[in-house]
């Protein structure tokens, strides 16, 4: 999932760092799918139009624009638009999420991305019991954050550093289930997790090794499927074969991990923020365990990972289609 043929500038990201564009081959092969169909909830800002016509131009997403028709005109009108996408109509930002929920319910879109509004506004009718894009699973957030090569050499994903607060060990287990199965349609066979801590060792004083450690066995034992599991690791021996051999620990994980749980929101937020303003790294980020893919877009999110996200959801949508025609669990 690593591509250097292509540049893309980060600075919009305020870092200086080597050029890279690690997304190119999702893009190239989203182009070569079946058309896909963003819902874009109250998108009244130049970047999040700008996002949706660059998908459409570069990986065939088809954008729906939900909001007020007038000011999405006018944006359209200053980037000089000619063919502008369609446009559904709402009063207001709250208006306009209620309705892009109901056109991904009633399959006229297969995702859904937040534009221009609050995020709790933008999140209350996707959690609504019964009109909402809930499923049997819980919904938690992944980052798919990919930094020059010199520094990782794989795309690293990070969860939940954005939606799950403070999970406890059965919210866990449902988080590394979800990151997982994502990974995996993204074409990693047997994702590698290490669970996070402070420590490499079982501390009682330190629930998030105790959990790591429950979370390792638990997979060892079939209740996590589809991946290799191991902690808990602190970050240095997680990421560092050196780290851990220096430190004795023999870990199937250490050194290659494809994701990364975290015991807490701020932990994975302030790594995902960390890795893109000090590491250059593009880090899209989407929403699992719902009905379709969810985006949750910061407002200052730089263009590369908003174009990003949109073909990572719209691969897996097309993926996650197939496995249910197949019969395949999703």
């Amino acid at each position: 999932m690593r591509s250097r043929s292509r540049s893309v500038s980060l600075t919009d990201t305020n870092i200086s760092t080597v050029s890279f564009d690690p997304f190119a081959d999702v893009i190239a092969t989203v182009r070569g799918l079946p058309r896909r169909t963003v819902a874009i909830t109250w998108p009244h800002s130049i970047d999040a139009l700008e996002a949706a016509l660059e998908a459409r131009d570069r990986c065939g997403v088809e954008p729906l624009l939900v909001g007020d028709p007038a000011k999405i005109r006018a944006i359209l009108g200053e980037l000089g638009v000619a063919d502008p996408p369609r446009i559904v109509a709402a009063r207001s930002d709250v208006e306009a999420a209620s309705a892009a929920v109901a056109l991904v319910r009633g399959g006229q879109a297969d995702i859904l991305m937040k534009g221009h509004l609050h995020s709790d506004d933008f999140l209350r009718p996707i959690l609504h019991k019964e009109t909402g894009l809930r499923t049997n699973r819980l919904m938690s957030h992944v980052f798919a954050c990919a930094v020059p090569s010199s520094i990782y050499h794989k795309t690293l994903y990070i969860t939940d550093g954005a939606f799950n607060i403070a999970p406890g060990l059965v919210e866990k287990r449902s988080i590394v289930q979800n990151a997982i199965d994502f990974v995996r349609l993204l074409g990693c066979t047997r994702p590698k997790v290490a669970v996070l801590a402070a420590v490499e060792s079982v501390n009682p004083a330190m629930m998030a090794s105790i959990d790591a450690a429950a979370l390792a066995k638990m997979a060892e034992r079939g209740q996590i499927t589809g991946g290799i599991v191991d902690g808990p690791l602190a970050f240095d021996n997680a990421i560092s074969l050196q780290s851990a051999q220096a430190k004795g620990i023999a870990s199937p994980v250490a050194g290659d991990p494809d994701i990364l749980l975290v015991p807490t929101i701020e932990t994975g937020n302030v790594m995902y923020k960390q890795l893109v303003y000090f590491s250059g790294a593009i880090a899209p980020g989407i929403i699992l365990g719902a009905s379709a893919p969810i985006l949750l877009m910061s407002r200052n999110e730089p263009a590369a990972a908003r174009m990003a996200a949109i073909a990572i959801a719209a691969l897996i949508a097309g993926r996650k289609d197939g496995a249910s025609r197949d019969g395949a669990a999703t």
